[in-house]
């Protein structure tokens, strides 16, 4: 069973996917797939002529980041509302605020691995090495994250 090509308002060819192709595409159960469209989570691109729900591409995405935010122990509610502002049309004034909030955390977590130093440096090597291996991975990750965001800026 292949995906479906339709004319979506004449912008072209549009994959659409039914559920049972969504869920292979995703490898998420259908039943998933209807629940997370019952909660609002994701919302098909439109229905075919014999009413199946059709899912774009975008949907395959916002599955995949449901996925990592559930595995980042984040709630289904809360994930809801994080997708409902990515969604939101921001303005350069909101992302310049956000980056500036952004900065001023960093710049307090800074401060803070600095007043850890001495503790650190206190420790034994090897209760260091154990302190220290949960946080730099996450941190190394984050770091990536920005720079990737600073060089490649914003998708087109």
């Amino acid at each position: 069973m292949a995906a479906k090509r339709n004319e979506v308002n004449g912008l072209g060819d549009m994959i659409l996917y039914r559920i049972g192709e969504l869920a292979k595409a995703s490898n998420i159960s259908e039943r998933t797939i209807d629940y997370y469209t019952k909660l609002g989570l994701i919302v098909p691109e439109s229905r075919s002529k014999k009413n199946y729900r059709l899912y774009s591409h975008e949907t395959l995405v916002s599955l995949e980041r449901i996925n990592q935010l559930k595995q980042d122990k984040y709630t289904l509610e809360e994930i809801k509302t994080m997708m409902s502002k990515w969604n939101e049309e921001l303005t350069e004034t909101d992302v310049s605020d956000k980056l500036v909030e952004l900065e001023i955390h960093m710049q307090r977590l800074e401060r803070e691995v600095k007043a850890l130093e001495p503790m650190i440096s206190g420790l034994k090597p090897g209760q260091a090495r154990r302190a220290l291996s949960t946080l730099l991975p996450q941190g190394a990750a984050c770091m990536e994250a920005i720079r990737l965001l600073l060089t490649q800026g914003p998708p087109m």
